[in-house]
C-alpha cells in the first residue's frame, strides 16, 4: 500500500471483534512508534501494553472518563497501549521555554500516528483516545503520579466489512495558501 492510500485508509475504528492481536504485528507497531521523529531527538515517550484480558476491562472502565459515559466500545477491544509523556532533553525544554512550544505535545501526536498508520498496514483497527480517568489508567497500570498518560491508544481487529468512513475534510483552497497567509 502507498503512504497516500495508508494515510487515507487509517481511521479511527470503534467497533472490534474478539480475536488476540499477534504479538509480531504488536511488535511492528511498537517500533514504528519507537522510530518516531521527535525534538531533539528527545523521544519523550514511553508505552505501556495491556494484553491481559482483566486489566483491559479495567481500562476500558477508566476509559469511560470521569463523566462514565464516552468510549463504550473500548470494552470490545484486545489490546490498549498507553503512551506516557515522559521528560524530554533539557534542550528541548530549554527551546520550549524560548519559543512558547509544547514540542513534547507534537512528539506524542507523532508517534501515535506512526503506531496507528503501521496498525492499519497491518491490518488492524486503532483509535486514539485522549477522554479518560488520567488517575485510574495511572494506578492500574502503576505509572507514576509525576508522569502524564498522554494517549490512550486501543488497538484491535475490527468486523468483516466494517465500513470505511468516507473522510469529511476541509478542501485544499480553504487550507493551503501559497507563498504567504
Amino acid at each position: 500500500m502507498n503512504f497516500l492510500t495508508l494515510a487515507q485508509t487509517r481511521q479511527s475504528a470503534r467497533k472490534y471483534i474478539d480475536k488476540p492481536v499477534e504479538e509480531e504485528k504488536l511488535m511492528r507497531c511498537l517500533e514504528a512508534a519507537r522510530i518516531a521523529p521527535s525534538a531533539s531527538n528527545s523521544q519523550p515517550w514511553s508505552f505501556v501494553v495491556a494484553n491481559e484480558p482483566q486489566l483491559v476491562k479495567k481500562l476500558a472502565k477508566a476509559a469511560k472518563g470521569p463523566l462514565g459515559s464516552f468510549n463504550n466500545f473500548v470494552k470490545q477491544v484486545p489490546v490498549v497501549v498507553t503512551i506516557v509523556l515522559e521528560k524530554p532533553k533539557a534542550i528541548t525544554e530549554i527551546g520550549m521555554k524560548v519559543k512558547e512550544k509544547e514540542w513534547p505535545l507534537m512528539d506524542i501526536g507523532i508517534t501515535a500516528e506512526h503506531f496507528c498508520l503501521q496498525a492499519t498496514e497491518e491490518g488492524l483497527g486503532t483509535c486514539m483516545l485522549g477522554w479518560f480517568d488520567e488517575a485510574e489508567v495511572q494506578r492500574l497500570l502503576n505509572i507514576p503520579e509525576s508522569k502524564t498518560v498522554a494517549l490512550l491508544i486501543t488497538l484491535g481487529y475490527t468486523p468483516e466489512g466494517y465500513k470505511q468512513r468516507k473522510k469529511i475534510r476541509k478542501s485544499m483552497d480553504k487550507m493551503v495558501r501559497w507563498n504567504g497567509y
